[in-house]
């Protein structure tokens, strides 16, 4: 089934229930919008939010299923990349961790050129992962996220070259401007942790968990005086994300939407 049809059978069904549409987003966890433009016919919507509506609607899904079974089983390789990144990094991250507080307190690092290969594969990894979970917000749609996503990329971008150039250079110390960097990341991860927060009814109440994980961490880490605290709630916060990841993953196609937020 296609649309307009499509559209208009799932209209036909929420009404013949007596549903509007603010009580199907309850039952199915989308957004009114997505309703609202699959109804009306402008968008042709995936495989599993049609899964979805149908279910919400008592509807047998097995009725209109010829020609999205291909659909269900392409998820993108990338995203598998992504996850393998996030985990590297966050094995890497220890690592970059305990060399910068070196680099802090001593002034200077044993070993530079080590430290920089180690932090080029931090930046690298957290990147790809990023750029996953990045590309993840097509299916799961989450436009604070998103932007939140975009902004500690940005971040990334910017403070990994700086302490690249301080760690081979005389004219610039890590001291000068190691405080604005630690709020600004701290700022990232609040703002992201926000963006998780977004999330409603998702794999229960586990993204409202990741969030204010990563609210609190990146209160902390933002201050300055609670980062060796932030480190707690920041490493969780992080695993969390990776877990959340491999959940989307495994279901990209299954009868949970991920059309909602």
């Amino acid at each position: 089934m296609k649309q307009p049809e499509l559209g208009k059978k799932i209209s036909e069904l929420r009404k013949a229930k007596g549903l509007t549409q603010e009580e199907l987003v309850e039952k199915c966890n989308l957004n009114v919008r997505t309703i609202q433009r699959i109804e009306a016919g402008e968008v042709t919507p995936r495989s599993y939010t049609v899964k979805a509506l149908f279910e919400a609607l008592d509807y047998q899904w097995e009725e209109i299923r010829t020609g999205f079974a291909d659909e269900e089983k392409k998820i993108p390789g990338y995203l598998y990349l992504a996850f393998a990144a996030g985990v590297l990094y966050f094995f890497l991250a220890f690592f970059e961790i305990g060399w910068e507080y070196e680099w802090i307190e001593q002034g200077n690092v044993e070993n530079p050129s080590a430290f920089a290969w180690i932090k080029v594969g931090t930046f690298l990894t957290y990147i790809a992962f990023l750029g996953g979970w990045i590309a993840l917000m097509k299916f799961f749609p989450n436009p604070f996220l998103k932007i939140a996503l975009w902004v500690m990329m940005g971040m990334n971008v910017i403070w990994y070259p700086v302490d690249l150039f301080a760690l081979f250079s005389d004219g610039l110390d890590i001291q000068d401007y190691y405080l604005v960097k630690l709020s600004s990341f701290g700022f990232g991860y609040a703002l992201m942790g926000a963006g998780y927060l977004m999330y409603k009814k998702l794999w229960s109440h586990i993204p409202q968990v990741i969030g204010a994980l990563g609210v609190i961490a990146g209160i902390l880490v933002f201050s300055g005086i609670g980062v060796i605290f932030g480190l707690i709630p920041l490493t969780l916060f992080e695993i969390s994300q990776l877990g959340l990841m491999i959940w989307a993953i495994n279901n990209l196609g299954r009868s949970s939407s991920p059309d909602s937020f």
